[in-house]
């Protein structure tokens, strides 16, 4: 069992939501399932209280805690991508499975989980600072799902609008 675990709170979907989580990122698994010992204020005995999972290698706990508390951008999981190609299929997975386009390269899953989905190449000119990190700033500025080609084309100071 991990040392520190990253705990989700779900309404009621948390197998679900980790069973999606597990087919979209690599190095992600479902790895136990726990069930309810007795009756709880928004479940009854034998219904699925807790799930054990991984997102890319990061330890994570479903819990189904009824609607007392909402996800919100105050948690957001941070995906770094190598290229469009592994940033439109994390995108397309999220918005595409009943999530929700947001700004400047976050989504929402259908369960509410925030994610950025974030290339390096932006990560990396951001970092860098000066007149390339403001560009790819104000580029991305525009975007939904970050368009690499025009980072880059914002880093070099050929412009940078997005999608």
């Amino acid at each position: 069992m991990a040392r520190n675990t990253i705990c989700l709170w779900y309404e009621r979907e948390a197998e679900a939501a980790a069973a999606f989580y597990a087919s979209v990122f690599p190095d992600s698994a479902v790895h136990g399932i726990h069930r309810a010992p007795a009756d709880f204020p928004s479940g009854r005995q034998g219904d699925v209280l807790t799930v054990a999972f991984t997102v890319l290698g990061v330890a994570c706990l479903g819990l189904n805690g009824g609607t007392a508390f909402r996800q919100s951008e105050a948690f957001s999981f941070q995906i770094a991508t190598q290229d469009q190609a592994e940033t439109d299929r994390y995108w397309d997975a999220i918005v595409g499975n009943g999530g929700q386009e947001s700004a400047c390269g976050w989504c929402k899953d259908r369960w509410g989980v925030s994610w950025q989905i974030t290339p390096n190449v932006l990560t990396q000119a951001l970092s860098t600072g000066g007149e390339p990190a403001r560009r790819a700033f104000e580029a991305m500025m525009t975007m939904r799902r970050i368009d690499i080609a025009a980072i880059e084309a914002a880093i070099a100071g050929n412009g940078g609008r997005g999608q």
